[in-house]
């Protein structure tokens, strides 16, 4: 018997050449193969009267024939033959196009199956290239996703031989099986594939399911608990207190609670992993700043990670002015330092004369020494990986870790996106921060708008224009390119403005150059794409306008708008859409909130899961078929059966949990591979 490790090209009727189309599908083992599940499926097994069948997409029809096969000929090599077919509803005209075997196959008074569409723009009943088949072919049959040369037909025959071939061990624990009613795994596999009858599809993706999401929610939890093990930075006082006295404002009690969180982790001797999740503008870099400063007064060195150098710079000058005389030494290591300068830090970090360092990647070559680092913060969590995450861990001894993200995540997906790290959620925004005026129109009030933003300038307040495309010719010709808005406004309307331009297709140090040019004021109105979405503050920014709006998802929109309204300047967006729908249906969701987290759900329930988990950060494992909208009931069923588990045994040593982490380990070992 094969196993699911085989590499696929030894599976009968594949070989060399069909297993490097099976590759492109990313299917190279036998077990790859069988998780490669249907998309789709026709039910042959359930009948649809004639006059009920239109308008429901593909069906399956039982009728008797009650006339011969006309020939048709269209032009050369174009053949159409026609009939007629009844049930006890109505009779229905066929049409099949070039297809003289299956034509062969019709006799009058014989029944058959014919499975498609009915055509939905005829006073008849009309159905056009059906499948047909004998009446008794009651099947459910797989229809797959395909490349250009590997067919549904194909990778069905190769699944065939696969279940034919191949040991389907269960490996999930008896008592999970148990307790939730669960199906074999080898008759879930093989009823995914090739359904006996409706209800044995449903209990075999019942099975899959749940055990796709509680192999993942448990893999986590296992990673959270082997990168547990114990920390020498243990935190003995806790000077919270302490740092707010340093502060203008006074904290909110989301960010009071947020940073006891952290030290009640920080005083432990397990290393903290924790995300603080805020809204734009909710006052996580204070929080960071708390932590560091509670670092440092117990002995230890503490670091923080951005994204970009402007971003790595903007937070560097509030620590210094923040920390002005709490005798801190506060130092900034980006990759744009002189060699002698980045020298003369490093050794300064060795030696431990500086306590707090905060740069871009530069902290993670290979030739940045900590004397004792304690503490390790990432800005932006969603654009540093998993192993950038561990690289930056490494430079200390097991330090605790801290990351921060601005954009609101739904908690069921939080808790997937983040399974490995425990959540802190900032849900208030700081006193005093002015809501965002959010309006949606279209285009017919663009010289409207225009004025809007001329007003702004002529105050002496900054704005932005967002564009979702670089260029023109990219997609649709509707949409608007930055490049070519940027050179329409500067010529035409905005003449005599200072204009700025700013794409991701910029080298580094133009963006660079554009944006420390509008931080600093000399830009009136920038012209950008989305890479404005995390950015540097610019408290004078206090409009932004969006073209397109409706192709942007709700998220991404309430990320841009938190560019604005930074300062004490009454702040506006103005969300542009040609698209009645939009503009009365999702977009309005902008208008009525500010709140991310509302927004966030909101997009859940539109467009499902997959802006969320399509562009997953490194390192966490896909999800074959579970679905995050659909499936949340056993999402939550098998988070919780999940952190019994491992609460139970935390590290999976029983043997009778050997095979689960057997599997789980090379699920999360295959997903910081690829």
């Amino acid at each position: 018997m094969a196993t699911e490790t085989d590499n696929i090209r030894y599976l009968k009727g594949v070989g060399e050449k069909r297993a490097e189309l099976f590759s492109k599908l990313g299917i190279d083992t036998v077990g790859a193969l069988l998780r490669f599940y249907p998309r789709q499926y026709e039910d042959w097994s359930v009948i649809t009267p004639i006059k009920d069948a239109r308008g429901l997409g593909d069906v399956c029809i039982k009728a008797e024939v009650i006339s011969e096969v006309k020939e048709n000929y269209i032009r050369k090599n174009m053949v159409l033959y026609k009939f007629k077919v009844k049930d006890d509803s109505a009779i229905m005209s066929v049409t099949i196009f070039n297809n003289k075997y299956a034509a062969q196959t019709i006799k009058v008074g014989s029944e058959i199956l014919l499975y498609g569409k009915l055509s939905t723009d005829s006073f008849y009943f009309e159905m056009s290239s059906p499948q047909i088949r004998p009446v008794g072919f009651d099947i459910i049959r797989p229809i797959y996703p395909t490349t250009y040369k590997l067919t549904s037909s194909a990778i069905e025959k190769a699944v065939k031989m696969a279940l034919t071939t191949t040991k389907i061990d269960d490996f999930l624990p008896k008592n999970i099986i148990e307790k939730n009613n669960l199906c074999s795994r080898e008759f879930a596999v093989r009823n995914i594939h090739f359904p006996e009858n409706a209800n044995a599809l449903k209990e075999a993706k019942r099975r899959l399911v749940f055990e796709e999401l509680f192999m993942l929610q448990a893999g986590l939890l296992l990673i959270k608990n082997v990168n547990r093990g114990k920390t020498p930075s243990v935190m003995k006082n806790d000077f919270s207190a302490e740092f707010q006295k340093l502060l203008p404002f006074e904290m909110t009690s989301a960010q009071k609670r947020c940073i006891k969180e952290a030290v009640v982790d920080m005083s432990s001797n397990r290393p903290m992993n924790r995300l603080v999740q805020g809204d734009v503008g909710s006052g996580k870099t204070a929080v960071a700043m708390s932590c560091c400063f509670t670092a440092v007064k117990n002995g230890y060195q503490a670091a923080l990670m951005a994204p970009t150098e402007i971003l790595a710079e903007q937070h560097f000058k509030t620590f210094v002015k923040t920390l002005e005389g709490a005798n801190i030494n506060v130092a900034l290591l980006t990759g744009s330092l002189t060699k002698k300068k980045k020298d003369e830090l490093k050794a300064r970090l060795e030696s431990g004369e500086i306590d707090i360092v905060i740069g871009t990647h530069a902290i993670l070559t290979d030739n940045v020494y900590f004397k004792n680092l304690g503490l390790v913060i990432t800005d932006e969590q969603h654009r540093f990986g998993v192993k950038q995450r561990a690289a930056l861990k490494d430079k200390g001894n097991a330090p605790h870790i801290l990351v921060m993200s601005a954009t609101p995540i739904p908690r069921t997906l939080a808790l997937i996106m983040h399974g490995d790290l425990d959540i802190s959620i900032i849900d208030e925004y700081p006193k005093g921060r002015q809501p965002i005026d959010t309006y949606c129109v279209d285009t017919t009030f663009r010289t409207r708008i225009y004025n809007f933003i001329k007003k702004h300038i002529e105050e002496g307040r900054q704005g932005y224009i967002v564009c979702p495309l670089v260029e023109d010719g990219e997609e649709e010709s509707n949409l608007v390119s930055a490049e070519n808005y940027f050179a329409l406004l500067k010529d035409g309307d905005f003449e005599g403005y200072n204009l700025g331009l700013l794409h991701g297709k910029m080298k580094p140090k133009e963006k660079d150059a554009v944006m420390r040019s509008f931080s600093s004021g000399d830009i009136n109105l920038l012209i950008a794409t989305t890479v404005v979405e995390v950015g540097v503050d610019v408290p004078n920014a206090a409009i932004m306008v969006i073209e397109n709006a409706e192709r942007f998802g709700l998220s991404q929109l309430h990320q841009l708008r938190g560019r604005i309204g930074r300062g004490g300047y009454k702040s506006s967006c103005i969300l542009i859409s040609d698209s009645k729908s939009a503009r009365d249906g999702r977009l309005k969701t902008m208008c009525d909130t500010m709140d991310g987290f509302e927004i966030a759900d909101k997009d859940l329930a539109l467009r499902g899961p997959g802006d969320f988990l399509g562009n997953r950060q490194h390192g966490l494992p896909e999800l074959h078929i579970a679905n995050l909208e659909s499936d949340l009931a056993i999402l939550r069923s098998a988070g919780m059966q999940a952190r019994e588990l491992i609460d139970t045994d935390p590290l999976l040593k029983s043997s009778d949990n050997a095979a689960f982490k057997s599997k789980v380990e090379k699920m999360l070992y295959e997903a910081n591979s690829n």
